[in-house]
């Protein structure tokens, strides 16, 4: 199978649903103890999500062991959140993507990246965003 690539036309659906999804590398973040608690990162995600107005249908954070970080994912009825911390490099990578089938919910999805960035406190953060 060939993946083809095609440049990103906003505003053109092409009988798709549209959508956003931000993606976020954080560097020089402040480690603290939600780099490798699951279950309080997890939480603070909820949190989030609830906050930025989208809905969690299922998650799933997985703390590695030792001093090792977190993988997380959260479900979202609009389509998904994930985050890896990697405390041993004051690391973070996440994403968020939502669609807009029913509205646009861009505004959502970059007020939540942004509540995330803010919590990892990053010296230098890459954001981009690709419309879908």
């Amino acid at each position: 199978m060939q993946l083809t690539s095609l440049p990103a036309q906003p505003g053109r659906t092409h009988g798709a649903v549209t959508g956003l999804h931000v993606i976020a590398d954080l560097y020089g973040c402040a480690v603290t103890s939600i780099f490798t608690d699951a279950a309080r990162l997890e939480e603070t995600c909820l949190t989030f999500v609830r906050e930025a107005g989208l809905f969690d249908v299922g998650r799933l954070f997985h703390a590695f062991p030792g001093d090792g970080g977190v993988t997380g994912t959260v479900v979202l009825a609009e389509s998904h959140l994930s985050v890896h911390t990697w405390p041993e490099h004051g690391f973070v990578s996440l994403d968020v993507y939502v669609c807009n089938y029913t509205s646009d919910n861009s505004a959502k999805a970059r007020s939540l990246a942004e509540r995330l960035i803010e919590l990892f406190a990053p010296d230098e953060r890459r954001v981009r965003e690709v419309v879908r």
